[in-house]
């Protein structure tokens, strides 16, 4: 579950403050105690009580009595977090419809500098353990793991979009707080839901971008038809948290599984036989 705008604007300060504290305390924490948090933020046993069952009610808080009476922030609660702040920077002024979910992700529209996208990272939603194996920055331990796994996922994809802007064709990156990204939006749809005059066009136009963004210091890492977007006239490379460079001991096995995907569905759809080796050649040469 994600927040609802009418619950970030009903937050209350003091709820605010104990969503804060719990975010400190869980990098110690499992279940923050009872006793720990009321000295955290200072507030009187009846209104701690009062704000706690607020915010669990919400769905942005739970709780547990075992082994002790304890507290942990959710998703929703970490939610709350990015975009409150993002709000109080006026990066983001209202917030729209759910436009999209991933393994890793979800993405909503929002107001913001016009019509902008926010992409909210969510590493280890469905299963931690399966992620970790696959993310050479996700911490090994911890009692939160997936709070910092997944602000350091949006701090890489952030960077790469910062690297990347008016040199290959990704969104705009805007504001970023804690897992939340407030990026440009892009229109039109994925590369598999849409119907191509020229395949082999577009094959090409995609090698170029990778190439352009291999001289940059970047290879995406998780490419697929899903994370190319078209529109009429125009072509966008999204989804950047993965990315690895070109002197990762990993990089030519990164590279030619991002191509072999994309060529894997050109092949399926259009029925072509696109080169791989020879676009793997084209963007390791200088």
């Amino acid at each position: 579950m994600t927040i609802s705008a009418e619950d970030i604007k009903n937050l209350h300060k003091y709820e605010v403050r104990i969503l804060k504290a719990l975010e400190r305390m869980m990098r110690r924490y499992r279940w923050v105690p009872e006793d720990d948090l009321k000295a955290a933020v200072h507030l009187s046993d009846s209104e701690l009580k009062f704000r706690l069952g607020n915010l669990i009610h919400k769905d942005l808080v739970r709780s547990d009595s075992v082994p002790y009476k304890g507290y942990a922030l959710v998703f929703a609660g970490y939610d709350a977090l990015a975009l409150s702040a993002l709000a109080d920077k006026g990066s983001i002024t209202a917030l729209g419809a759910h436009i999209g979910v991933g393994k890793e992700s979800e993405i909503y529209e929002a107001l913001g500098f016009g019509v902008v996208v926010l992409k909210l990272h969510k590493i280890g939603q469905r299963s931690f353990n399966t992620v970790r194996t696959n993310r050479e920055y996700m911490p090994e331990g911890g009692h939160c793991p997936w709070i910092f796994a997944s602000a350091k996922s949006a701090e890489r994809e952030f960077e790469a979009l910062q690297a990347l802007n008016g040199k290959v064709s990704v969104p705009v990156p805007i504001d970023i707080n804690r897992h939340t990204i407030v990026m440009s939006f892009v229109p039109g749809v994925n590369l598999n839901r849409c119907t191509l005059e020229n395949p082999e066009a577009t094959w090409d136009e995609i090698i170029s971008q990778l190439k352009i963004a291999y001289g940059l210091g970047y290879i995406h890492g998780d490419l697929s038809e899903y994370n190319i977007m078209i529109s009429d006239d125009s072509l966008w490379i999204i989804d950047w948290p993965q990315w690895v460079t070109p002197g990762h001991r990993n990089a030519d096995a990164t590279l030619l599984h991002d191509l072999e995907t994309v060529a894997e569905f050109f092949r399926k759809k259009y029925q072509i036989e696109p080169d791989v080796e020879a676009a793997v050649s084209f963007i390791k040469s200088a």
